[in-house]
């Protein structure tokens, strides 16, 4: 069976919670959701998921246990969280903005608000999905510091961005001063995309690999139980 666009991206988050123990899974958007049900039942079976408001819950969405607010503050505080949030603006550094585009006190355009993003990122390890990866996105310097950046964690204990995936490949930070690397290409793309459709200079090794391919079994659960309505091709394309 050959994989799709969105399947590889599914893929690629779902690896973001691959053995991460029992730790609560925040996944913000269709094909994060999907990558961590997927992680949850395939290798990371201790994952947490919950419905957002007050349960934890199977990968199916029936109930399997209690979260009360404390108890998930205790989670997000701690570090026994990784969510992964999207980004409306992202920098070489890992600074995401959600919040304006241009300058706060007058901006061009209003987003959602600084909501969350500073205590996820100071507190739990955070991830980011950009399902239409541009330079409008990926910037030289985010217009407002929503979630905080490498540059701006000094002294965060539970501070990280394990990945930032986008439709066209998988980043990470694993470079000297912290700055974007591109860690895998989905198959199709190309290391000159990337760079074409990035506004900072992308740290880029030698040789890059491909994304993995999913296997049968998780193509399976991806296309007759996770998402069978195919709600993903929606979201990325072929």
């Amino acid at each position: 069976m050959t994989a799709t666009r969105s399947e590889y991206c599914v893929i690629a988050c779902a690896e973001a919670w691959r053995d991460a123990g029992e730790i609560l899974a925040s996944p913000m958007g269709l094909i994060p959701s999907v990558g961590a049900r997927l992680a949850r039942l395939t290798f990371s079976p201790d994952l947490l998921l919950t419905d957002g408001e007050a349960l934890l819950v199977r990968p199916d969405g029936t109930p399997e246990g209690w979260l009360p607010y404390r108890q998930h503050l205790a989670l997000v505080t701690g570090g026994r969280r990784h969510v992964m949030m999207g980004a409306s603006q992202i920098d070489r550094h890992g600074n995401q903005n959600i919040s304006c585009i241009g300058d706060w006190a007058r901006p061009r355009r209003q987003l959602l608000g600084v909501r969350g993003a500073p205590v996820n990122t100071l507190n739990n390890p955070t991830s980011y999905w950009v399902p239409k990866h541009s330079r409008r996105v990926f910037v030289e310097k985010v217009d407002m510091v929503c979630g905080v950046g490498y540059d701006h964690a000094a002294g965060a204990r539970f501070h990280r961005i394990p990945r930032v995936v986008s439709d066209l490949g998988v980043f990470d930070f694993d470079t000297p001063d912290r700055s974007m690397r591109l860690a895998s290409l989905h198959p199709g793309v190309t290391v000159e995309q990337v760079r074409e459709a990035t506004g900072f200079e992308l740290a880029v090794p030698d040789e890059v690999p491909y994304t993995r391919e999913p296997t049968a079994g998780e193509l399976e659960l991806i296309r007759e139980v996770l998402d069978p309505a195919c709600a993903r091709e929606r979201e990325v394309g072929s």
